[in-house]
């Protein structure tokens, strides 16, 4: 009995490993191969994955090289714009300093013209007072008084009688009396 239990045994295990063949192996087998399936791709998509971020660390390193100059022509730019504005700058200034100093000059010339002016006026009072005072002095004595008295008059009478001359005027006269008065 003990073969014939071996051999139903072995039937019984034939069986269940038949019917586990049958059954169970094609699902296990389709879900293997989908898994399979599923880890070929996705080592598909990390290679594409890989390449994207090589592509990508490429155009970045390119991008950096291109900021990099970019950024260079623009410092150098800035540069050539500085320089620009400094050299007007400084022709501004130094046409402001010619300007200041064409004024200073200007106004220099203006008070060393007021200042002539100034002196020619009061050398003109001091002048006429001094004058005065000569004239006072000299008339302050009786025998020049009768003398520029007489002098005075023989002078109107030279000038009457040439008013009567042709050819004579005024101003001659007047010049004449001019010139004896002092």
């Amino acid at each position: 009995m003990d073969i014939a239990r071996y051999i139903g045994s072995l039937f019984a295990f034939a069986l269940i490993i038949g019917l586990l063949w049958w059954k169970a192996v094609p699902p296990v087998r389709k879900m293997m191969r989908d898994r399979q399936e599923a880890i070929r791709q996705q080592i598909e998509e990390a290679k594409r994955a890989d390449e994207r971020l090589a592509e990508a660390e490429k155009k970045y390193a390119e991008a950096v090289t291109e900021a990099r100059t970019e950024a260079a022509k623009i410092r150098d730019a800035a540069r050539a714009d500085a320089q620009r504005i400094v050299e007007e700058l400084r022709v501004r200034a130094e046409q402001e300093v010619e300007r200041i100093k064409q004024r200073g000059e200007d106004h220099l010339a203006q008070q060393h013209q007021q200042a002539i002016r100034e002196l020619r006026a009061e050398i003109g009072r001091l002048s006429t007072e001094l004058a005065g005072r000569v004239v006072r002095e000299h008339l302050a004595q009786d025998g020049n008084r009768q003398a520029t008295v007489d002098r005075f008059l023989d002078e109107l009478e030279q000038v009457s009688a040439r008013e009567g001359e042709p050819g004579e005027t005024t101003v001659g006269a007047g010049a004449t009396a001019g010139e004896g008065g002092s």
